[in-house]
C-alpha cells in the first residue's frame, strides 16, 4: 500500500473491526491499529438491535453471529417491588416486524476477533497490534500518525485519512481539539457477569430484562459466553454513601442478586466491575481529514443495550461515504459534513434521549410518577400499536431510519 491511498483506523474494538472490514469489502486498503495485543474478553456490550443486525448480515458475519451468539425476539420489564412482570414485548409478535425480528445477543470481542481473522489474509489490511497513538499532523493531501510499539519503537504511518475508533478516552478526539459536550451521571454502575441460568428462576425472566425500582433498579441480559454454555450480566446503579470496595464486597453483590432475583443457592459470581457512566456526544464528527466513529464519538448509559449499536451504524455509514469520495469522485467535505449531521442526530434524538428515558424510567423516585410510568409500560404492551410503537423505540427501528434521511 502506498501513502496515499489508504485509512488509517485507531481502535481495533468492534467499531473500528466492522469499519475496516466495511473499507475492504468497498476495495480500500486500511491499517488498522490498537494498543492491546489482542480484544478484551470482557461481557460489556453484547445487544445487535434489528438494523445491525442487518449490516451484520450485508458484511457477511451474520452466520458467524448466529453461532456465536443468542438470538433474543423478547424483553421484559418488571418491578422490583413487587416481583412481577410489568409488560412483555415481543419483536416476533409485532404487525410489520423488522427483516431480522430479535436482538441478537453477541459479546463486542467476539465481534472484533471474527472480523480480525477474516482480515488477517488479506493483503489491503494492515493490522498493528501492541500500538498505542502519540499525535499526528494533517494537511491537504492526507494524515500522518505517529505510533509507539510496546517495546517503546515510534514510526510514522501516513494515510488519507484517520479514523479514530479509540474509545470514550479516545486519542484522536483529544489530539483533535474536539469537544466532546454532555455531562456524567451523578453514581456509578456495577456490572455482575454470573454463570446462574436467571430463567430457570420462572417463565417472568426473559434473555433481556429490566427491573424497575427507586435507586436499585437493574438489568440483567444474557450472553452465551465464553464456553458457548450462557453467561448473565447485571447492571445496577451503587449507592452514593459507599466505596467502591463496598460496593463489590461479594456479599453484597450477594446481597443485590438475591433482591432482584431470589433463589436457594448463592450465585455463581465470575467477574465485578465498577464505573462512571457519561452521555456525551463529539462536537463534529468530522475535523479535515480526521473523523470520529464509536465511542470516540459518543457515549452513553447502558441501559437499553444501544451504545455498540450506534457505533456499528457509525462505522459503516462512514464506510459508504468514504467509498463514494475514494471512487466516485464525491465532494469530501460535503459529505463528510452529512455523516456528522446523520450521526449525530442518531445519537441526540435517538440513543442519547432514548438512554437516558431508559434509566428515568427505571429509577423513578415519586411513588405517583413511578406508577403512572409502570401503567404505561403494562399498556404499551398490551395494545398492539403501542407496543410495536415501543419497541421501534427501544430497538433503535425509527431513530435509525430517521438518522438515514438526514441531508
Amino acid at each position: 500500500m502506498s501513502a496515499e491511498d489508504r485509512v488509517l483506523v485507531v481502535g481495533a474494538g468492534p467499531v473500528g473491526a466492522v469499519l475496516a472490514l466495511a473499507l475492504r469489502q468497498a476495495g480500500i486498503p486500511v491499517v488498522l491499529i490498537e494498543k492491546l495485543a489482542q480484544p478484551e474478553h470482557d461481557c460489556r456490550a453484547a445487544s445487535c438491535h434489528p438494523p445491525t443486525i442487518a449490516m451484520l448480515e450485508r458484511l457477511g458475519l451474520l452466520e458467524a453471529g448466529l453461532d456465536q451468539g443468542l438470538v433474543s425476539p423478547a424483553f421484559h420489564y418488571l418491578d422490583r417491588i413487587t416481583g412481577k412482570l410489568v409488560g412483555r414485548f415481543d419483536l416476533e409478535a409485532m404487525r410489520e416486524p423488522p427483516a431480522h425480528a430479535y436482538v441478537l445477543q453477541w459479546e463486542q470481542w467476539k465481534i472484533a476477533e471474527t472480523v480480525l481473522a477474516r482480515l488477517e489474509n488479506d493483503e489491503g489490511a494492515e493490522i498493528l497490534m501492541g500500538r498505542s497513538l502519540e499525535g499526528f499532523t494533517q494537511d491537504d493531501g492526507g494524515v500522518t500518525i505517529q505510533i509507539r510499539c510496546e517495546q517503546g519503537e515510534q514510526t510514522e504511518l501516513r494515510g488519507r485519512y484517520l479514523v479514530g475508533c479509540d474509545g470514550g478516552r479516545s486519542t484522536v478526539r483529544k489530539i483533535a481539539g474536539v469537544d466532546f459536550e454532555g455531562f456524567t451521571w451523578p453514581e456509578r454502575f456495577i456490572k455482575i457477569d454470573t454463570r446462574q441460568d436467571f430463567s430457570a428462576l420462572g417463565a417472568h425472566i426473559s434473555n433481556r430484562n429490566y427491573f424497575s425500582a427507586p435507586n436499585d433498579w437493574m438489568n440483567v441480559f444474557k450472553a452465551r459466553g465464553e464456553d458457548g454454555e450462557g453467561m448473565w450480566r447485571a447492571v445496577s446503579p451503587a449507592p452514593l454513601d459507599q466505596t467502591d470496595e463496598e460496593v463489590t464486597a461479594p456479599e453484597a453483590v450477594e446481597a443485590r442478586l438475591q433482591r432482584f432475583c431470589p433463589r436457594p443457592e448463592p450465585y455463581d459470581v465470575v467477574t465485578t466491575a465498577i464505573y462512571r457512566v457519561h452521555q456525551r456526544v463529539a462536537a463534529t464528527f468530522n475535523l479535515g481529514r480526521v473523523l470520529l466513529a464509536g465511542d470516540a464519538a459518543h457515549v452513553n448509559n447502558p441501559v437499553g443495550g444501544m451504545g455498540m449499536n450506534g457505533g456499528i451504524h457509525d462505522a459503516v455509514n462512514l464506510a459508504d461515504k468514504l467509498a463514494m469520495i475514494w471512487f466516485d469522485g464525491a465532494d469530501a467535505d460535503a459529505l463528510l459534513d452529512r455523516y456528522t449531521r446523520q450521526r449525530r442526530k442518531a445519537q441526540i434524538d435517538g440513543v442519547q434521549a432514548q438512554s437516558i428515558a431508559n434509566k428515568q424510567l427505571l429509577d423513578e423516585q415519586d411513588p405517583a410518577a413511578r406508577a403512572i410510568k409502570l401503567d404505561g409500560i403494562r399498556k404499551a404492551a398490551a395494545d398492539p400499536v403501542l407496543h410495536d410503537a415501543f419497541i421501534r423505540r427501544a430497538c433503535m427501528i425509527d431513530s435509525f431510519a430517521a438518522a438515514e434521511a438526514t441531508l
